[in-house]
């Protein structure tokens, strides 16, 4: 049965609409100014002097990491042909909660490229020592190394009050050359959405860091047009309806030029088709695979936010899944209550209501949640209410699959309890 399947479908080489795929040169499209500014920036690697640190920044799929992956993939060939070790050091600061897992990621991601082990564990050591083990690996095995940081502007770290963990992170590997710690030339590249994220670092970090910016503006349909059919070849030939390609472009225009969601639902639409044993991947194929991804993007978005953001809204859907009372809507007081008893069973920091507040509101730009001012009548003065657009049973599911909020699920029973409690009162008044 699956040499069958693997003859029959539409795919010859489905990695190359893998999203971690790195491409060659020549199958990158509209971005000639941040690749040539990329490789410009790189460059000295080879004539062994230290490259600058990088601040690439734009909307998401918009190139980044393909353009750097790109380039620094090539450097690591032309410096093995001369003889020097030149490491790549790539991680994703999204799923990372704190400054400590960040150095022990690090440290992982080098120990895998040099094959030995980690050296160090993941718990009960001090950050400090697993620097010094990432040092250690660094000027063992490389002659030069560039430190990959994509979604910087994600590792925040869980105190809203302290100096974000990106801020401490950039500062240590950015100085590590001139401290003597790495022996080797030692360059950062930090990618983000966000490029406003710089204005919350530490002035040192800042000076330290002192980053060449590169910006990554939106791919246009023409330029998705392009990219789609530089892959094309991902597929058999004749494997396409003709309107496939201009579909896929149209939808993924609609969404912000973003070059990831193209691919992404090209692959999608190769797959739905053989899942259905179909021979020919059709414009159907892409309306339903576009479909799919609708109903599960927003939930994808929850995944990003930071943690208060993901407690308030947790909190908010909480009340809805957890009320006996008719109505599916959430008054922010109630919402409030909630979110100051989550934060107390979490241990966690405590924002206002006013922050409580304005975190849910910011959650109706993503489509999740609809909100409206209403009042309490004379003399009862005004409070905004919230109502989910999807099912907030599936954020809260969503949410906990995030581990610093995992613990609050075992208190269910408490929750529901206290969401009734906060509701009866809120109507009493």
């Amino acid at each position: 049965m699956l040499d069958d399947e693997g003859e029959s479908s539409v795919f010859v080489n489905r990695d190359l609409v893998e999203p971690d795929t790195i491409i060659d040169e020549e199958r990158i499209v509209g971005r000639d100014d941040q690749l040539e500014s990329v490789v410009s920036f790189l460059k000295p690697t080879l004539q062994g002097n230290r490259p600058p640190n990088m601040l690439l920044y734009g909307p998401a799929g918009t190139g980044k990491s393909l353009i750097i992956g790109a380039v620094t993939q090539q450097i690591i060939e032309l410096c093995k042909s001369k003889g020097e070790r030149f490491g790549v050091v790539d991680i994703n600061c999204q799923p990372i909660n704190t400054l400590d897992q960040a150095v022990y990621e690090l440290v992982q991601t080098v120990a895998k490229d040099v094959d030995v082990d980690i050296g160090v564990p993941e718990t009960g050591v001090s950050t400090k020592r697993k620097y010094r083990r990432l040092y250690e690996l660094i000027n063992e095995y490389y002659d030069s190394v560039i430190f990959i940081l994509d979604e910087i502007d994600l590792l925040v770290g869980r105190r809203a009050n302290e100096e974000p963990a990106y801020s401490k992170l950039l500062y240590q590997l950015s100085r590590a050359s001139n401290t003597n710690e790495i022996e080797g030339r030692v360059s950062v590249a930090a990618l983000t959405n966000d490029p406003k994220f710089m204005e919350d670092i530490d002035g040192r970090a800042e000076s330290s860091f002192n980053p060449r910016d590169i910006y990554f503006p939106d791919y246009d349909a023409n330029q998705l047009r392009e990219i789609l059919e530089n892959r094309r070849d991902a597929f058999r030939q004749d494997a396409l309806e003709d309107d496939v390609i201009p579909l896929v472009a149209a939808f993924a225009a609609q969404s912000h030029g973003d070059a990831r969601k193209a691919i992404d639902l090209f692959r999608g639409a190769g797959d739905l088709a053989d899942e259905r044993g179909d021979e020919i991947v059709t414009e159907d194929h892409v309306r339903e695979s576009q479909e799919e991804i609708d109903k599960d993007r927003s939930l994808k978005l929850v995944e990003g936010l930071t943690t208060q953001k993901k407690i308030s809204l947790y909190a908010t859907a909480a009340v809805v899944c957890y009320s006996k009372q008719t109505g599916s809507s959430v008054p922010s007081p109630v919402g409030f209550k909630v979110y100051q008893w989550v934060t107390d069973e979490l241990d966690t920091d405590q924002m206002t209501r006013e922050t409580y507040v304005k975190y849910v509101k910011e959650l109706s730009t993503y489509g999740l949640i609809s909100t409206s001012r209403k009042s309490r009548g004379r003399g009862g003065g005004m409070y905004m209410e919230f109502t989910f657009t999807g099912d907030p049973e599936a954020v809260m599911n969503r949410i906990v699959d995030d581990t610093r909020l995992e613990g609050i699920v075992e208190q269910k029973n408490l929750l529901q309890t206290v969401v009734n409690a906060q509701l009866n009162e809120f109507h009493k008044q």
